[in-house]
This record gives C-alpha cells, structure tokens and sequence, in this order.
C-alpha cells in the first residue's frame, strides 16, 4: 500500500512538471518556427523588393506602384510567399516607424525659402480642403451607394487626406519644381491630423456617442499642431546641435544612428501628449534638412553618408510597406463594393480633388498659383498607409459601414497609387513643371 502510494504521490507530483516543460518545450519551438517564418517573409521582402526596385527605375515610374503590384503577387492571395496579418505587431512596427522615418526624409528635403512663399496654400488645402473633399466624396458614395449619410460621410472622412508615404518618395524620385511638390508633400503631412479628427468627429455622431463640434474640431487641430510642430523644432535643432555644431557635435559620427533616435523621439513625443506624430517627425525632418539656416554645417564627408544612409533607409521602408500592403488586400471584400467602389473613387479623384485645390490655392495671391501648376497638383492626391490605418480602426471598432469603407478605401489605394503615381512625371514634362537639370 505504502509503495503504491509513494508511487502514485511522486507520479502526481511529478507529472504537472513534466508537462510543464513540455508544454515550455513546444512554445519554444512554436516561436522558433514563427521567428523563421517572419524571417524567411522580411528576407524574401528584400530580396524581391530590390529588384522590383530597380525594374522601376528602369521604366522610369515610382517604385511605389511597383512594390504595391509584387506585393500583390507575393501575397496569400496570389502565390503565397507572404502572409504578414495587418494586425500583426510586426506589420504595426513597420508602418508606424516606416512611415514616420519617410516623413522625416520628405521633410528634410523642403527649404524654408519655398515654404515662405506657399505656407497659406498648405494651411488651407491641410484644413479646409479636408473638409472638401470629404463632403463631396461622401455625397457621392450616399448616391452611388446608398449608403446612410453619415456612414458615407464617414467614408468621405476616411479618404480625404492624403498620404505623404506615398508622395514623399515619388517627389524623390520625379523631380517637379520645388514649391509645387514642397506643396503636395507638405500638405500630406499635415493633413493626416485633420483627416483623423474629421473621421473620428462624423464617427462619434454615426455612432450615436456625440455631436460633432466645429469648435472643439478646431480646438483640436490647433493643439496637435502646435504640439507636434514644438516637439519637432525642439527635438530637429537638438539633434543639429549633437551632428552638425562647431564645438558640441561630438555625436557627428553617429548622425544616422541620431535621426533614428530622435524619429522615434519625435513620434512618441507628440503622440504621448495626443498630437500627430507624423506631424513632429515631419517638422523635425524640416529643422534638421535646413540646419545651415540655424548656423550648423556638418563635415562634407559625414554629411555625404548621412544623406546615403536617409535615402537607403527610405528605401527599405517603402520598400517593406508597401509589398506588405499589397500581399493585404483582401479581394474577396472588395468585389462586393468593386463597381460602386470605382465610381466613388472616380469621384474623388476627377471631383473631388479638383474642387479642393482651386477652392484653396486659387485665393493664395501671394502664391500666384498657375494653372498649369493648380492642374498638376489636382492630379497628385495618392491614397495609402494613412487612409488604409484609419479603414482599419474603424474595422476594429465596428463601426457602421466599417466592411464597405474598408474596401472602397483599398480601391481607392490601388487607383491612385497605380493610376496617378506611374503618370506624375509625364504630366508633369506635358505642364512644363520638370525642374532644371
């Protein structure tokens, strides 16, 4: 009896621990096999990703469009080399930060003395315009639809702004004169926070949880703007102030590794105190990209791998975000708006757009905008990460027509960026807009 029962007490004690270790055993190896799998998708990424990048050099259109067509083709959907949720931690990671870091490049690529000359055409096209364009947008989809109202409205608010991940890297690569594409990419950095509080603002009515107030809208706007801009300029002139002074710049070495730091700083600063983030790395890239306006100037050498090492990081995170929202589109959800989809996005861009930017750039004597300029700036309204990140909360909060406006948002995201991105630099060449060699 008592044998028995020694044996059945140490089988009783023994048996949770080693279940225990075998139950450590599989996550450990469940996880192994997950970190393969991440690894295997990020490696084949790159590797596709580089060669699509170079094809889209050699025919001579963004690289964007192409990333979002091999995305497609990588994708479950298609062949099935990628399958990277977008509610994955991995793919948040990458949109936050990939985002942020071409923000940080379209900014350092403006100069104060364009910025001088059209600053009242990016307030109210960032602003206004918004408004704009979300209201002929979501009566258009109230009529093509059928949609309630407020629920169309809600999808005019969805894709009104613009998305500067996109138009930040094809002003990189077309080169269109200064103060037109400084325009164009500095209305999309600023009118994300606009496009966020208008969408959240029609959400909260829709969903019967309160009124939309103009005047807590513009409350809003003016407090995340004033706080993202501060966060910017304080955080942009600290790091001029470590890379590039006269005597404190010991940290010019490390200046790459100093603007991921302080990207990351920017975003978590702004968004700590409920402003854009996007809008303080924007700022930031600003104050640094003009540091010789505050009396810095880096070394020519350090300067030269600085800018090569921005430009190879851009690369890779458009790279990475855009093939990853390719292999993401869901056709299934699509076809069931496709036709209605396509009149609604059509629309926005022939429309919509248009009305938004001579309504707003029209007024700016200052700038003197020209027609061909106001033309090509009409044409240049590419739909992308921001748009598909708001279609993705509303998803997640199960908001009315949250399945209709997140697949009108992705119709929207593959007409633009296929349709206006490979055309930029022809229009342009046609408007007489190319800058000089």
């Amino acid at each position: 009896m008592n044998g028995y029962a020694g044996s059945s007490t140490s089988i009783i004690n023994w048996s949770p621990r080693i279940n225990l270790r075998k139950t450590t055993q599989l996550e450990a190896s469940a996880s192994i096999e997950i970190a393969k799998h991440t690894l295997l998708s990020c490696g084949l990424i790159l590797a596709i990703g580089t060669i699509a990048g170079l094809l889209a050099q050699k025919v001579r259109v963004p690289d964007v469009a192409v990333f979002l067509i091999v995305g497609i083709a990588m994708g479950p959907q298609a062949l099935g080399l990628v399958d990277i949720k977008a509610d994955s931690a991995l793919n948040q990671v990458i949109l936050l930060f990939g985002a942020s870091y071409i923000l940080f490049d379209g900014g350092a690529s403006l100069r104060f003395n364009v910025l001088k000359q059209v600053w009242i055409t990016i307030v109210v096209i960032a602003t206004v315009g918004v408004i704009i364009t979300a209201g002929i947008t979501g009566l258009a989809a109230h009529f093509i639809l059928g949609e309630p109202l407020l629920v169309a409205l809600l999808l005019g608010a969805t894709l009104a702004s613009t998305d500067p991940a996109t138009l930040v890297p094809i002003f990189r690569q077309v080169k269109i004169r200064d103060r037109v594409a400084q325009t164009v990419m500095s209305e999309s950095a600023f009118n994300d926070a606009m496009g966020a509080i208008v969408t959240f603002g029609v959400l909260a009515v829709a969903m019967g949880t309160g009124e939309f107030s103009w005047m807590h809208s513009g409350f809003e706007l003016l407090k995340q703007s004033a706080i993202g801009i501060v966060a910017g300029v304080l955080l942009g002139y600290l790091a001029a102030l470590l890379i590039a002074h006269e005597r404190l710049a010991f940290l010019a070495e490390y200046a790459p590794v100093v603007t991921l730091v302080a990207v990351i700083g920017a975003y978590f600063a702004a968004d700590g105190l409920q402003a854009s983030g996007f809008m303080a790395v924007f700022v930031f890239g600003i104050v640094l990209g003009n540091k010789e306006s505050f009396g810095f100037n880096m070394e020519p050498g350090e300067a030269r791998k600085l800018d090569e090492y921005v430009l190879t990081t851009a690369f890779i995170m458009r790279l990475f975000i855009f093939m990853l929202l390719g292999a993401q589109v869901d056709f299934a959800l699509m076809s069931r708006y496709w036709l209605g989809g396509i009149a609604v996005v059509t629309v926005l861009m022939l429309v919509a757009r248009p009305a938004t930017v001579f309504l707003c750039a029209l007024p700016d004597r200052r700038a003197r905008w020209s027609f061909a300029e106001m033309l090509f700036m009409c044409w240049t309204r590419e739909t992308g990460v921001i748009p598909a990140a708001l279609a993705g909360l509303l998803l997640g909060m199960k908001a009315p027509g949250a399945q209709m406006i997140a697949s009108i948002t992705f119709i929207a995201i593959l007409m633009t960026i296929l349709i206006q991105a490979p055309t930029t630099e022809w229009l342009g060449r046609r408007l007489g807009l190319m800058r000089q060699a």
